[in-house]
């Protein structure tokens, strides 16, 4: 039997997954690897442990399914976005660490843009707000922090790559530099509208053009694999960021779907089709996906930076929890949170605020505070965060969400589903398959490899598994808004 293999290169970890043709999932395997925080506000990974990880993976994957080369028809990637690497042509070694998409060093340097002026022209070209979150910056601080490094980009010996380029590159044995159109537009210096790099932000970022890839639809041949890795070439067919994959395996093909994932932060996206509307709320506007370069659809996006990571400090920094998926039994100890708010603003707050200077903090302490009401409260600030980028979706569109499909890790919650659909009056739905984001990859790249006929097949595969519905009413659920707010005005004194 013909299998696809996605590969899933998030935030924390590094995973593969084989999908058979009706989309499930046949085997999987994941690899965790160091976070490196070297000063306050400062995130990075090893490049050589993405790639090792991730290589890891995919061989014990194919291993687990029974499945080889022979069998693989193509391979999908997806990936964490934004997060930046350079690397050196001649050798593929990189340029010191990655600096991840949580990384807020080039704050001031956000700011000196805007200061100038600049802002409206980056929004103009690329949907997107001047913000640490994004390549562009991280790529003009790296080549002002190494010394030399500018000059040798522009003299075409050093590549610049968000994740799925740099595990292009060292799949295909340093024979591809490319990327596709959703990574290229979350970089600062891809013209959404022109689906092209923009000289006049290339120019103002001082980045050489020599360092970037070539960029290519969703659907398309990215180069084949080194036959050392899976003892005969494969093909990679499909390459898309984590959350528009994510929307293409939730089979968001239509304008109005909107999904949310729930992993180290929460990712909403609503499909807006061939429109790309402008924002005034805090949202994003980006490309959802292309399977032809000049034809993207499009979609408004709200990044909520922390929700996942927070329950990961529980774990690790504030030690309260064993396990990550022990935080529901701990929450469902108390019967709300007690008057506790978390705002988890570690690296600042993303949609519909983008405050980088924002920082954590936990209101409504009193001396019966228990660790069930603080596990509680960081649920609940994953559906609080949600819950406004929702509705400044909905203020910018002009149209209500008849509800909202979730996937990612943080979705196998009940508790926090509950309350989600809670606060949006509305129902939230979860998939039968929840690996929605390497589904999507997989979808990517079958539909280029003909394993997968047309979007209406997909379409077709995706159903329901477990759909909750609103309990709460309306002046129960604004009240504990205008808290929440309370709480967040808090984190950005």
């Amino acid at each position: 039997m013909a299998v696809i293999l996605a590969l899933d290169q998030g935030t924390t970890s590094s995973r593969a997954i084989v999908f058979d043709p009706e989309g499930r999932v046949l085997s999987a395997a994941q690899r965790e690897f160091a976070q490196i925080f070297p000063h306050p506000g400062w995130v990075e990974h090893d490049p050589r442990e993405i790639w090792n990880t991730q290589r890891e993976t995919a061989v014990e994957a194919l291993r687990l399914a029974g499945a080889d080369a022979a069998t693989v028809a193509a391979i999908g990637i997806t990936n964490q976005r934004e997060t930046t690497v350079l690397w050196e042509r001649d050798t593929g070694r990189p340029i010191g660490n990655a600096i991840v998409w949580q990384d807020r060093r080039t704050a001031a340097l956000c700011d000196d843009l805007k200061a100038r002026g600049l802002e409206a022209r980056f929004r103009e070209q690329t949907g997107l707000l001047l913000d640490p979150y994004f390549s562009g910056t991280k790529i003009a601080w790296m080549l002002e922090a190494v010394p030399g490094l500018r000059d040798r980009a522009r003299r075409g010996e050093i590549a610049f790559g968000t994740v799925d380029s740099w595990l292009i590159w060292n799949f295909t044995g340093g024979k591809r530099h490319a990327t596709d159109v959703t990574n290229a537009s979350r970089t600062l210096l891809f013209d959404i509208h022109a689906c092209d790099w923009s000289s006049d932000l290339l120019e103002l970022l001082n980045v050489p053009r020599a360092l970037l890839p070539d960029v290519l639809p969703c659907t398309a041949e990215f180069g084949v694999t080194d036959p050392s890795i899976f003892g005969a070439p494969v093909r990679i067919c499909g390459v898309a960021g984590d959350q528009q994959a994510a929307l293409m395996g939730q089979a968001g093909f239509e304008s109005g779907i909107a999904k949310n994932t729930y992993g180290t932060g929460s990712f909403l996206m609503l499909n807006t089709g061939d429109r790309a509307v402008p924002s005034s709320q805090g949202l994003l506007t980006t490309i959802a996906y292309a399977f032809e370069r000049d034809k993207p659809a499009y979609a408004l996006e709200g990044s909520v930076f922390v929700t996942g990571a927070a329950v990961q400090w529980l774990r690790d920094g504030l030690q309260i929890i064993e396990r990550t998926r022990d935080v529901e039994a701990l929450a469902r100890r108390a019967s709300d949170s007690g008057g506790v708010f978390f705002v988890p603003a570690f690296t600042g707050l993303g949609a519909p605020y983008w405050d980088p200077h924002a920082r954590g903090v936990i209101t409504g302490l009193t001396r019966g505070t228990t660790r069930a009401h603080i596990a509680r409260a960081a649920l609940e600030a994953a559906a609080y965060q949600s819950a406004e980028v929702i509705a400044a979706m909905q203020r910018e569109s002009s149209a209500r969400i008849s509800e909202l499909r979730v996937d990612g890790g943080g979705s196998a919650n009940d508790l926090t589903m509950q309350f989600q659909a809670d606060l949006l009056g509305a129902p939230v739905v979860r998939p039968r398959v929840l690996e929605t984001t390497a589904l999507g990859a997989a979808y990517a790249a079958g539909l280029q490899c003909g394993f997968w006929s047309s979007v209406e097949s997909i379409r077709a595969q995706w159903k329901a598994h477990a759909r909750f519905t609103p309990t709460m009413d309306a002046s129960e659920r604004d009240r504990r808004m205008h808290l929440w707010r309370k709480a967040v005005a808090a984190a950005r004194v």
